[in-house]
């Protein structure tokens, strides 16, 4: 697949720096754009129609796509939804361990998908459903949401990318993506670079093999290329971090919203 290199921005000191006083979400507005984005992309007119159905009048789905963080700061019940906690030095998910009562980002989007087309349930209900199932499938594909290395999904490491301070989690969630292209042009690529069988490959299986993937990608890229600091020191990541991690960060990103494109299809059969 052939992958742009990194375009770094004159602002990008400021753009990395930009992190978060509280413990970040997944993927930042733009990344959770990008995925509804692609989906669209892919929807067919039925799909299209049956979420036009469901929002209300006016609103469009991309600009709802992380309406699901913003009432997380006062639905705390929610916080549980938008990540499975799998330990960083294990093989991989374990559902009874994992997510139990499947009250976890991989059960609450097979929830949300049956709610919202539940003809029983109010509009307002089936409106809110579909907010959160979209937003979860982003956050399913940011792999700091599919691990657990007792750091907060990485809130509590400090690095220093490009002499810039931030967090693990708070690079892979927009601090990466502020040093790409721009949105429009970010999205172009991403789409281009989608060929159709991997949109087929990509679009089957289980949310608990999704889940496995980011996993892994937190194993090898995110955490496995991380070098060491002593004391509680920032890791040192340059340039090469980012050249690394790019290409995962953006296949995540492409799985992320032909997946989404294909529950909204299914459901609109």
């Amino acid at each position: 697949m052939v992958r742009s290199f990194l375009m770094w921005r004159l602002g990008l000191a400021m753009a990395v720096a930009v992190g978060c006083a509280a413990p970040c979400f997944g993927w930042g507005e733009e990344g959770h754009r990008l995925v509804v984005a692609i989906a669209e992309g892919l929807m067919t007119p039925a799909a299209k129609a049956r979420v036009a159905a469901t929002l209300l009048p006016g609103e469009s789905l991309s600009e709802l796509a992380s309406w699901a963080d913003e009432v997380r700061r006062t639905r705390k019940d929610t916080e549980e939804w938008h990540y499975v906690d799998i330990p960083l030095m294990s093989a991989g998910l374990d559902m009874k361990r994992d997510c139990p009562k499947e009250n976890c980002v991989i059960g609450k989007i097979v929830d949300f998908r049956s709610k919202w087309l539940d003809p029983s349930l109010s509009l307002e209900s089936r409106r809110e459903a579909l907010l959160f199932l979209v937003h979860f499938v982003g956050d399913l594909h940011q792999p700091l949401h599919c691990e657990n290395n007792d750091d907060r999904g990485g809130n509590d490491v400090p690095v220093l990318f490009l002499r810039t301070r931030t967090n693990l989690h708070a690079l892979w969630d927009s601090g990466l993506l502020r040093t790409m292209e721009g949105e429009d042009h970010l999205l172009a690529t991403l789409r281009q670079a989608i060929t159709a069988e991997e949109a087929t490959a990509w679009a089957g299986g289980a949310v608990e093999q999704w889940a496995d993937e980011s996993f892994h990608a937190a194993q090898a890229t995110v955490y496995g290329l991380l070098p060491s600091a002593p004391g509680g020191q920032a890791a040192q990541l340059g340039e090469w971090y980012g050249r690394m991690a790019q290409p995962v960060l953006e296949q995540q990103l492409e799985k992320a919203g032909v997946r989404l494109a294909a529950i909204l299809n299914a459901g609109a059969q």
